[in-house]
């Protein structure tokens, strides 16, 4: 396999423009990162759940002319119903912000620490009951990939590149503002809007059903 430059960029150039949009995938890699618990960990499943997607797309879904209609409705259904779960959680948060202080013990450690488990389980629900990011990565890049014929494969693997470019920096903004924008304010707002951001997904993906 010859790996062609301009084929490479352009699936990293897609995968970025559509994973930069806000969704519950970036919002939750956001919150880790200000909460500095588990963030390259949960970085990294994000990514690699991302590659997985993509891999399906690039070599499966789009010569298969996309995902069956009642899968997809089963899909969109279970996704809008976990959408609108965490945003309900977000939404408690807000009411009751000081449960958003990033207190911690003696020697640094959180008081309220999560476990690795916890870590990866939450980042891999964010990234496949996500029917965004199933639409994005699989749907559309492995649809885009077919216009590159043989060179489908490199630009999957750009594509891929893409996304651990992005939750690497998203990863590493959330957790450098962390130290900078720990505040009771800070948090109140960013859990109001994932609540609203989360609730208007869920209404748009059920209505996307009739």
């Amino acid at each position: 396999m010859t790996l062609t430059f301009p084929t490479f960029t352009a699936g990293m150039v897609l995968s970025m423009s559509l994973i930069m949009a806000i969704g519950p995938q970036n919002a939750h890699v956001l919150r880790v990162g200000l909460q500095r618990q588990h963030l390259w960990l949960t970085v990294l499943t994000c990514a690699l759940a991302d590659m997985v997607l993509i891999g399906a797309g690039v070599l499966g879904l789009a010569r298969l002319g996309g995902l069956p209609d009642k899968l997809l409705g089963a899909m969109v259904g279970a996704g809008a119903l976990f959408l609108a779960v965490y945003g309900w959680k977000a939404f408690q948060r807000f009411l009751r912000p000081t449960a958003l202080a990033i207190d911690t013990q003696a020697g640094g450690a959180p008081a309220n620490p999560v476990s690795r488990r916890h870590a990866v389980l939450a980042a891999l629900a964010f990234s496949f009951l996500n029917p965004h990011a199933w639409i994005d990565t699989a749907v559309l890049i492995g649809t885009a990939s077919l216009a590159y014929g043989q060179g489908s494969t490199v630009f999957g693997l750009g594509a891929a590149t893409g996304s651990l470019v992005w939750f690497v920096a998203l990863g590493g903004g959330a957790f450098w503002l962390g130290r900078r924008l720990n505040s009771l304010h800070v948090w109140r707002a960013l859990d109001g809007l994932v609540a609203l951001m989360m609730w208007g997904t869920a209404a748009w993906l059920l209505a996307s059903l009739f």
